[in-house]
């Protein structure tokens, strides 16, 4: 496993070894051991989820507040998606800052999201899902939304030529300013 941080260090681009012949081929996905010798970083993940998009569906910005941060290792494993991570900690120099990289089930590539970051994708492809390990459980009391077309995150989403598909509680999520954020 290679790690690559991204223009905001702590978001760490994984790129696995991938043994391939004319049978098809062969990665190891997570790899505890790996994972901390990539990255330095010892994680306990504590649940998988995963999410099947349409083309042009966006989802995010979604983060938990303390004292159910998630730090996420997200993998796109059909289609490509767009995936953004945005820096919430106030006390960062990249505070609002974001970065973002495609994800596809060719490139096999994994981002490390840790807690403190709101993350959202771009569904690029007819179909795309995500799987993702969290390093919380799901707390719906915690539980965030940013406004995914904030002017002043001014993040470049990819042009589908159509309006994004978003939901209800994305569409009407807070503005970074009145956003609760990290210390």
């Amino acid at each position: 496993m290679r790690a690559m941080a991204l223009e905001i260090p702590e978001v760490i681009l994984l790129e696995p070894v991938v043994h391939g012949d004319a049978r098809g081929y062969f990665f190891e996905a997570y790899n505890r051991r790996a994972f901390l010798a990539a990255t330095g970083l010892d994680v306990d993940f504590v649940q998988d989820n995963e999410s099947r998009s349409r083309r042009g569906v966006l989802r995010g910005l979604h983060y938990q507040l303390p004292p159910h941060a998630q730090g996420k290792l997200v993998r796109c494993i059909e289609g490509a998606v767009f995936d953004v991570v945005v820096d919430l900690r106030r006390s960062s120099p990249t505070f609002g800052r974001w970065v973002a990289t495609e994800l596809s089930d060719e490139n096999k590539r994994q981002l490390w999201i840790p807690p403190g970051f709101a993350h959202g994708f771009l569904a690029l492809s007819e179909y795309a899902r995500l799987f993702y390990k969290t390093t919380d459980y799901y707390a719906p009391q915690c539980d965030r939304s940013l406004r995914y077309d904030d002017p002043t995150l001014a993040i470049a989403w990819p042009d589908l030529g159509m309006e994004p598909l978003v939901s209800d509680k994305d569409r009407s999520a807070p503005w970074l300013y009145a956003a609760e954020c990290f210390s």
